[in-house]
């Protein structure tokens, strides 16, 4: 019964039940990411002057430079985000460019949420994307378009982000804390790399023949250059086109 119920929570994008935390601490996985990690991850929060157990979680992914960013704000603000940790992205397959279709090895690029975690995953703990999101319906190979992409540990990657089994346990910890004190949507923003200065000049340079790309990238920038100026999430949803539309 224990894991029919793990699998049926994992398939909720809305809250899950009260007790979160219980349940996912059942997993001796979990249990024991808690008992390596809890107190490395409480400290990582007090550092910032947050709470573990009262704040709300958003991960920040850049693919050139490997790396994958926790933040944290206080729960219920819409403001006040800041950098718990940056962690080493020790596993990602591709290059530059969204993921458009299954079995092109793309990690995609692009606004997601976390909508399915595993405490008994191939890879120790994972994090599922809502990939293919609204925009990837549009944008990617209407048949095709791949989906299982995940945040998980065990260090080996075929279009997901892999961490170090260290770094996910740390990461899955605060997701249960944040998921625990009722944040119903965990933000993932991915993007090829930092949007500003010399390595998104580089990017428009080393692509520079590629409308299509270079209109996308110009898209994932303005939600980008949003947080960077209003330390905000914006509120982002899909036009016909596939575009991103943020507020």
């Amino acid at each position: 019964m224990k894991y029919i119920l793990a699998f049926l929570y994992s398939l909720a994008i809305l809250s899950p039940p009260n007790g979160f935390k219980s349940q996912q601490t059942a997993y001796e996985r979990v249990k024991k990411a808690y008992t390596e990690k809890e107190t490395a991850v409480q400290k990582l929060f007090a550092d910032q002057k947050l709470s573990l157990q009262s704040s709300e979680i958003f991960l920040r992914a850049f693919k050139e430079e490997k790396q994958l960013e926790l933040w944290a704000k206080p729960k219920g603000k819409p403001t006040g985000w800041k950098l718990v940790k940056t962690y080493p992205v020790c596993s990602a397959s591709g290059v530059a460019g969204p993921k458009r279709r299954q079995g092109d090895l793309q990690v995609p690029e692009g606004f997601y949420t976390i909508n399915r975690w595993n405490p008994q995953s191939s890879f120790l703990l994972s994090l599922g994307l809502d990939y293919p999101n609204a925009s990837d319906r549009v944008l990617s190979d209407r048949k095709q378009p791949g989906g299982d992409i995940f945040i998980h540990g065990n260090c080996v990657s075929i279009g997901c982000l892999a961490m170090t089994d260290p770094a996910i346990q740390e990461i899955y910890v605060a997701f249960v804390e944040a998921v625990n004190a009722g944040q119903t949507r965990v933000p993932v923003h991915i993007f090829p790399t930092r949007l500003r200065g010399a390595t998104w000049e580089r990017l428009q340079t080393n692509h520079r023949d590629d409308a299509v790309l270079a209109a996308f990238w110009q898209n994932l920038k303005t939600g980008h250059d949003w947080f960077e100026e209003k330390n905000a999430l914006p509120r982002v949803s899909v036009d016909a086109k596939g575009g991103y539309v943020f507020r």
